[in-house]
């Protein structure tokens, strides 16, 4: 189970340590991944705070969201000029998802600090492999500065369903690893070094103080528009898979992922056959709103609010696998696959697939042929266990 919080123990992330490292590098250019919600544990961003400490950072590159964080989800972002540093920010969610030879040739290492959520469909995971790939076909080092995984790296909370490779990568889910990884950033950076990008130059900046069984209460900082808190964050690799189906996620509101519905769906007998599920450590009860913006925009729909009651029982992918199984069950009909229509995938065919790393997904639930145990990731954990770092 996770343990509760030590406050008595400062975490201090990899950029906290990096930043004493400066006469190490007096005369390396730096190219930095970064954005808006990477900060010290000061609260000063990373990259004002690496300029102030005397590294010489040449450009920036940002991930989905942009430099600012507030991108909105799946939206191309063009390169611009950082208003804070007057640096370039080359956009690598664009007609471009990885360095090219022409933005490395002036920079001699990449660093790359963004916060992650613990999430395999969460996309920052994944720009971090194209820019190692990147890196090691240019010869460039790559620096990862390590950050904590909110929402617990116990290993044993990880769930799958694991990636069919076999035509199932996206940007969403490149490689075999679960929905809800358990791992940090830099851990996984050490996993795909040893067996997907072998001959990279790779070093991790550790964490300070954090073990693996903690769950984060350090202040919160927004990395996306829709992961609000940490609530949000952990209800995602479940509510997360609602984008794969006609229900509105709860984008539009100042609750994503903490509130679902649709026009069609009758709020009480929803409640009433989800609360007898008995869904560990999460309570709902029937809502309606009306979404500014996504899917049924300006029109009222209805559902359910969920809050979590128990982080140390709540299991979200397999709490967001039951809701997609009785909404289909309930409203076969009216419940369909949805187009998601993103920069990486224009067409928004194929989300659900994407987002569970399963073919024919839809159908698959609607039969129930993706049980519990396709959420049980033993296999994983002696898998990742070499790399783990702390």
């Amino acid at each position: 189970m996770p343990e509760r919080f030590n406050e008595s123990k400062e975490i201090r992330f990899g950029i906290d340590l990096f930043l004493q490292y400066k006469t190490k590098f007096q005369n390396t250019r730096f190219g930095l991944v970064t954005n808006n919600a990477a900060t010290t544990t000061d609260g000063e961003l990373s990259r004002m705070a690496l300029l102030s400490a005397g590294f010489k950072i040449i450009k920036l590159f940002s991930p989905e969201h942009g430099l600012t964080a507030r991108g909105i989800d799946g939206a191309y972002q063009k390169n611009v000029i950082d208003p804070i540093t007057k640096l370039p920010v080359v956009s690598l969610y664009s007609e471009k998802i990885m360095p090219h030879k022409n933005d490395l040739t002036d920079i001699d290492i990449m660093l790359f600090d963004i916060p992650d959520i613990g999430c395999r469909f969460y996309t920052y995971l994944w720009t971090m492999t194209y820019v190692m790939e990147s890196c090691s076909a240019h010869h460039k080092k790559f620096i990862l500065l390590d950050r904590p995984n909110p929402v617990s790296g116990d290993i044993h909370l990880s769930e799958g369903p694991m990636i069919d490779e076999r035509g199932m990568t996206s940007f969403i889910g490149r490689w075999n690893i679960p929905i809800r990884h358990s791992c940090t950033l830099g851990e996984l950076a050490s996993f795909f070094s040893a067996t997907r990008i072998k001959n990279i130059d790779l070093e991790v900046i550790r964490l300070q103080n954090w073990e693996r069984k903690q769950t984060g209460v350090w202040p919160f900082v927004s990395p996306s528009p829709a992961i609000t808190d940490m609530e949000t964050a952990l209800l995602y690799p479940g509510m997360g898979l609602l984008e794969g189906i006609n229900v509105n996620e709860g984008r539009g509101t100042s609750t994503p992922f903490k509130i679902f519905g649709a026009p069609w769906i009758n709020a009480t007998e929803l409640q009433n056959k989800f609360f007898s599920l008995s869904v560990a450590g999460l309570k709902s009860k029937p809502v309606w709103y009306v979404p500014t913006s996504g899917l049924y925009a300006n029109e009222i729909c209805h559902g359910l609010k969920l809050s979590i009651t128990d982080t140390f029982i709540f299991r979200p992918v397999s709490a967001g696998l039951q809701l997609i199984h009785l909404l289909l069950s309930i409203y076969p009909q009216e419940c369909t696959e949805r187009l998601y229509k993103t920069t990486v995938n224009p067409s928004g065919e194929k989300h659900l697939d994407n987002l569970l790393g399963v073919r024919e997904s839809l159908r698959k639930l609607k039969k129930g042929e993706i049980p519990e145990t396709k959420l049980d990731n033993s296999l994983w954990e002696m898998k990742i266990l070499p790399y783990l770092i702390y």
